[in-house]
């Protein structure tokens, strides 16, 4: 059974930073707090939004991870674990952009579950990334 997201239970985190691509076929986000790993995201992007992601992270690139919780030692029950393995098809950029994503639930390991990317925030700092929840921000 697929779960199914619907608008009354999609929460909105307004200050995620996005943290590194991979060709943008994914990016990797988290929050500001010693930089905690919370999500791989790859829904909500379409070619147009991946080429302007793309071209903004290009500059930021830096060749260590910034994440002080990676890597996780299993994938986890959802697959929403980043292992070693998989942080050597990474490519880390400087977290200073900040994502909307739209997410169901925080699980109970600490990540987002059913997260989709929903846009850029132009108008926050990176810096000021904390953990949300559902209704806030």
């Amino acid at each position: 059974m697929t779960a199914q997201l619907h608008p009354d239970t999609v929460q909105t985190v307004t200050r995620i930073v996005i943290i590194l691509t991979h060709g943008v076929d994914a990016i990797v986000v988290g929050y500001y707090r010693g930089e905690v790993y919370v999500a791989r995201v790859r829904n909500g992007f379409v070619p147009a939004s991946r080429r302007q992601i793309f071209a903004r992270l290009k500059p930021l690139l830096i060749p260590k991870c910034p994440f002080a919780n990676l890597p996780e030692t299993h994938k986890g029950r959802w697959g929403e674990g980043l292992t070693a393995a998989d942080m050597q098809k990474c490519v880390w950029v400087r977290p200073e952009t900040v994502a909307c994503i739209e997410f169901l639930e925080w699980t109970e390991s600490n990540h987002l579950r059913h997260a989709k990317f929903a846009g850029v925030r132009e108008d926050k700092d990176a810096r000021t990334v904390i953990k949300e929840h559902g209704g806030e921000g």
